[in-house]
């Protein structure tokens, strides 16, 4: 079977809280043999690190989600945060990153924010996991000028567009690719095919953004193979090569031992 790897998915979240045995068990069936999953703020990302020692698969990440910026960072967070960012199977810092579409959000905030996380993950030696939206100018503006602090990662849930996608890879950044390219009118299959195999990665983001067919619908972890499959599409290469490639390039951001079968 294809093992298939979902980089960022909120699997330790309350929407799944009443069947995660069922979903963890569809994810299986359907070859998922990787897993990450991200905090949002201390509390979920404690929630991640539980998850993780529970199921071998699976790995997490610690971060701050810009929606939860809203108020100054402060040392005692900074000092949380790195400490749960050396727990076991800790293997990224994020879910951080800009987020300037909700009407009451905090340029400042979030800016100053996300440079700590940046320069946490720096000191730490560990990858990035970021999120962007609506705020793209002020992104590469911070990525540019963090750049000299041996910045490597992703840019989760990639939204934008060919020459933001390389101006990324060239900061040190692989493209996550969501459920999103399947959408109509999605930008995404362009960028697919116009880059480096080497610089992809496949998600779910779940339980948010699940993939046609299932659009509308709660997203899940076992929906990682339709989009692995729009990426493969968007490509010359065959299927399984893609599938491999995807794998491969996930335990190697992240430096996690290639899963069973996983590859040839």
């Amino acid at each position: 079977m294809t093992v298939h790897a979902d980089v960022h998915c909120h699997l330790s979240f309350p929407e799944f809280d009443a069947d995660r045995d069922a979903v963890l068990a569809r994810l299986r069936e359907a070859g998922i043999g990787l897993l990450i999953d991200p905090g949002t703020d201390a509390a979920t990302s404690r929630r991640s690190i539980a998850l993780a020692a529970s199921q071998d698969f699976v790995y997490a990440n610690v971060g701050l989600h810009p929606s939860e910026v809203t108020t100054p960072f402060s040392p005692e967070l900074y000092d949380e945060l790195r400490t749960l960012a050396r727990a076991d199977k800790v293997v990224g810092i994020g879910e951080i990153g800009l987020d300037y579409h909700w009407p009451d959000h905090s340029p400042e905030l979030q800016l100053d924010a996300f440079r700590e996380m940046l320069r946490l993950a720096s000191s730490l030696d560990l990858p990035v996991v970021i999120h962007c939206r609506d705020a793209w100018p002020d992104m590469l503006r911070v990525l540019s000028e963090e750049r000299s602090s041996g910045l490597r990662g992703m840019m989760h849930c990639f939204s934008g567009d060919l020459d933001i996608a390389r101006r990324c890879i060239g900061f040190g950044l692989k493209i996550s690719i969501p459920g999103t390219i399947t959408y109509k009118r999605s930008p995404l299959p362009e960028v697919v095919a116009a880059i480096g195999l080497q610089e992809l990665l496949s998600e779910t983001d779940a339980p948010y953004l699940s993939p046609v067919p299932m659009r509308g619908k709660r997203n899940e972890p076992a929906h990682v193979a339709l989009t692995v499959r729009a990426i493969a599409d968007s490509r010359p290469e065959p299927f399984d090569n893609v599938a491999d490639a995807l794998l491969r390039n996930a335990c190697d951001l992240f430096g996690i031992p290639l899963p069973p079968s996983g590859g040839s």
